[in-house]
């Protein structure tokens, strides 16, 4: 079991190399697949050894092999976050997200794990560049509405279902859109970046009807905490600019796991 594992594991980080290059590219406005990894400091083209999901970062130690300029932490932070992810939907998201009957018994936990990685990319693309780029945004809508027509072509989710998901994904981009306006019009600023706004339907397809509400809520929620922590240390300043999308995908994954139970829990207080 251990071996699995760590199998499981190292391939996560391989995946997560990926991702790193794709987190880094479509950020500066160009293609994951266009050539090979390079220095992003000096330029020059990485040979395979130099490559090697956190073992050439520690081999290295943390300099590149050719300028020898500092390496980000980031790129093993991303490959180890990304194992850590594998490991965790091997022992527990492939029961947690799992049909039964073929072929949704490996189609929807494979489709979760890969919800998952590029969730992680939205999410590290707008924290490091405060940018969601449009083709994150459209691979994680298709993903996710290619699967709800699927699980509804299948009867397995009823289509009124259906049509909530996508009412709530517009919903929110409403939402979205509105806070915009008026912040723009009373403070002259905007309130969500065009990133976050066509962020909102992917998540209302992924969440739908009624986990989409702790989802929003969540995503304020720690959007607020972080935010007052951030003025009250000096980091940021009262009104200036924090990326809203990692908030969203984090309210999101919280929102996939309880919010069904929290939303529950709300409305029998109301009862």
């Amino acid at each position: 079991m251990v071996l699995i594992v760590l199998f499981i594991f190292v391939m996560g980080m391989i995946w997560g190399s990926f991702l790193n290059v794709v987190i880094f590219r479509v950020s500066h406005g160009s293609s994951p697949l266009s050539g090979r990894s390079m220095c992003p400091k000096c330029k020059h083209q990485l040979a395979w050894f130099y490559n090697i999901p956190l073992f050439s970062f520690l081999w290295l130690r943390g300099r590149c092999a050719y300028c020898h300029k500092k390496i980000s932490i980031r790129y093993p932070l991303i490959e180890v976050l990304t194992g850590v992810m594998f490991v965790w939907w091997f022992l527990v998201g492939f029961n947690f997200f799992k049909l039964v009957g073929s072929p949704w018994s490996f189609i929807q936990p494979v489709f979760w794990l890969t919800v998952g990685m590029v969730m992680l990319a939205i999410f590290m693309t707008d924290l490091l560049y405060m940018v969601i780029p449009f083709s994150l945004n459209l691979l994680l809508f298709s993903l996710a509405l290619f699967y709800r027509v699927g699980l509804t072509g299948f009867g397995i989710m009823q289509v009124t279902d259906f049509v909530q998901a996508l009412l709530s994904g517009l919903g929110l981009c409403l939402l979205f859109l509105i806070i915009q306006m008026l912040t723009k019009m009373i403070k002259k600023v905007d309130g969500f970046g065009m990133g976050d706004i066509y962020l909102a339907p992917a998540l209302g397809l992924l969440l739908g009807w009624p986990k989409i509400v702790p989802g929003v809520f969540f995503s304020f929620v720690l959007g607020a905490v972080v935010g007052m922590t951030l003025i009250v240390f000096g980091k940021k300043k009262l009104g200036q600019y924090l990326p809203f999308g990692p908030f969203l995908i984090a309210g999101t994954v919280i929102a996939l796991v309880w919010g069904g139970s929290v939303w529950s829990w709300y409305m029998g207080l109301l009862v």
